[in-house]
C-alpha cells in the first residue's frame, strides 16, 4: 500500500469525518434511549456502519419489531450501496478481489461523495487513496456512536442539540461540491436534466411504493439518463 497515497486519502476524508462526529454522536444517543447498550451499539457500528440503517434499526427496537422486519428493513434501506458500489468497480479495475472487498465494505454515501469529488479534479486515483478515505471514516464513525452511547443518558433530546441536522448538513456540503465540479466539464442544461428526472421519478414512485425503494428507482432513473446525454 503506497502509505502517500493512504494518507492523502484520509486528509480528503477529514471534513466527512468531522461530520460523523456529530451524527455519530446523536446515533448512539438514540441508541441507548431506544434500550441498547454501548457495546451493541459499538458492534453495530462495526458490522453495520450504516448511519440510516442505525437509526432505523434502534427505532424498530424500540418499537419490539421482529427479526425479519429489522433485517429487511436494513436490506432495503442500504440497497443502494449496491449501485455505488458497481460504479466503484469501473474506477477501480485494476484493483485486486481482497482490495475490491476491503472498498465496498467500507464504502458510504459520503465516502462515495468524496471519492467522486476528487475524481473531479484528476482521474489517476489509487486504491491506496481510496482505503484511506474510507478508514478514518469509518473509525471516526463508530469512536463518535460509542461516545453518543456512554453519555447517551444525560442527552434524552439530541434534537434540541441540532444533531439531527447534521447528517443533511454533511449531504448538502458533498453534493455542492460534485454539483461545482460537474459544472467544470458538463453542460448546465444536461445536469438540469439529470436532476430532474431524479426529482420526478422519485415524487412519482414514493406514490406507489416505499421512500427507501424510490429512492433507488430515482436513483436508477437518473443514473439512464445520465447514461443517454453523455457524449463523452
Amino acid at each position: 500500500m503506497d502509505r502517500r497515497e493512504f494518507l492523502r486519502g484520509a486528509k480528503a476524508s477529514l471534513p466527512t469525518a468531522v461530520g460523523y462526529i456529530s451524527i455519530g454522536f446523536a446515533c448512539g444517543v438514540v441508541g441507548v434511549s431506544s434500550g441498547l447498550t454501548a457495546w451493541e451499539m459499538a458492534l453495530m457500528s462495526i458490522f453495520i456502519y450504516a448511519g440510516s440503517s442505525q437509526f432505523a434499526f434502534a427505532a424498530l427496537a424500540l418499537a419490539n419489531a421482529s427479526l425479519f422486519s429489522l433485517t429487511i428493513t436494513i436490506f432495503l434501506v442500504n440497497l443502494r450501496h449496491l449501485l455505488m458500489s458497481l460504479h466503484v468497480t469501473t474506477l477501480f479495475k485494476e484493483a485486486s478481489l481482497s482490495q475490491g472487498i476491503g472498498i465496498g465494505t467500507l464504502l458510504t454515501d459520503e465516502s462515495y461523495g468524496v471519492l467522486l469529488s476528487e475524481r473531479v479534479r484528476r482521474k489517476g486515483i489509487s486504491t491506496s487513496w481510496m482505503h484511506g478515505n474510507n478508514v478514518i471514516a469509518y473509525l471516526t464513525w463508530i469512536l463518535a456512536v460509542v461516545l453518543g452511547a456512554l453519555i447517551g443518558s444525560y442527552i434524552p433530546d439530541p434534537t434540541s442539540l441540532g444533531l439531527d441536522f447534521a447528517l443533511v448538513a454533511m449531504f448538502v456540503s458533498i453534493f455542492e461540491s460534485q454539483l461545482t465540479g460537474m459544472l467544470r466539464w458538463m453542460a448546465g442544461q444536461k445536469i438540469v436534466m439529470i436532476l430532474g428526472a431524479v426529482t420526478i421519478s422519485y415524487l412519482l414512485l414514493a406514490i406507489v411504493i416505499s421512500e427507501s425503494m424510490a429512492v433507488l428507482g430515482a436513483t436508477l432513473v437518473g443514473c439512464a439518463v445520465g447514461v443517454m446525454i453523455d457524449d463523452n
